[in-house]
């Protein structure tokens, strides 16, 4: 049996029988991991307080050979992500970073890029970034960083840099291509300039100056059809997220 510290990100905390709590959080080393917190659902748990959803932390815990699960020995708050969640849309937008996660990022892998983006889009929130503009550049950076984002320079199919009226994204969602080459969902020039910015620029710079609401829905869009045609499949909190707004 290994012990384990790490800093981590708390990814997903569920309920396992009447006393106990499985806890699934993000390292920078060991990528996604998980195990059992014993005991902290009852009263004066020593977990009190501590297993807050996207909080950082300093995580303690026992691995054993063959074992799916680990078992949690401790957990250090650092930094709670609480005034995120304070309100339903907060709520859903944390749900929604979180899934990313816990759907990309592999268990025993390296996800030092994975952490420093969540980590980096956590600490923005807190510091009042625009939760439309965060959730955006979170998913297509999560998108790039997973390897099936498409290049917003240059067009595969004829090699050209895209034109002024921008680029096309194909039904199979695998690349953009310039309108000569190819149809699909429109990407306008305003939209590019976007996905290029975030390649050199951090949230808080781009917040700064940030793209119309216009942009973000079409950048919402594109990034939607990206993940569903490599994951063959929508995120749950994303359709939670749209039923909810269509309630609204």
């Amino acid at each position: 049996m290994a012990l384990q510290t790490a800093e981590a990100l708390i990814l997903d905390v569920t309920d396992l029988h009447d006393r106990d709590r499985i806890v699934t959080f993000l390292t920078r080393e060991q990528g996604k991991k998980k195990g059992v917190a014993k005991g902290a659902r009852v009263k004066h748990s020593r977990f009190g307080g501590q297993l807050q959803p996207l909080a950082k932390v300093s995580v303690t815990w026992f691995e054993k050979e063959g074992r799916d699960l680990g078992r949690i020995s401790s957990v250090e708050l650092v930094r709670t992500a609480h005034p995120i969640q304070a309100d339903l849309e907060g709520i859903l937008l944390g749900s929604y970073l979180a899934d990313h996660m816990l759907e990309f990022a592999q268990e025993e892998e390296s996800s030092d890029h994975f952490f420093r983006l969540l980590d980096s889009t956590i600490q923005a929130l807190l510091a009042g970034v625009d939760r439309d503009l965060a959730a955006r550049y979170f998913e297509a950076w999560m998108l790039r960083l997973a390897g099936v984002f498409p290049a917003p320079w240059d067009c595969p199919s004829c090699g050209a840099p895209f034109p002024p009226e921008g680029a096309v994204l194909p039904r199979s969602g695998e690349m953009l291509v310039c309108p000569d080459c190819g149809g699909g969902l429109r990407v306008p020039p305003a939209a590019l300039d976007f996905l290029r910015r975030i390649g050199r620029e951090g949230l808080p710079a781009v917040a700064e100056h940030p793209p119309s609401s216009a942009v973000l829905r079409q950048i919402e869009e594109l990034c939607a059809q990206v993940r569903r045609y490599f994951l063959q499949h929508e995120l749950r909190s994303y359709d939670v997220i749209q039923r909810t707004l269509a309630k609204i």
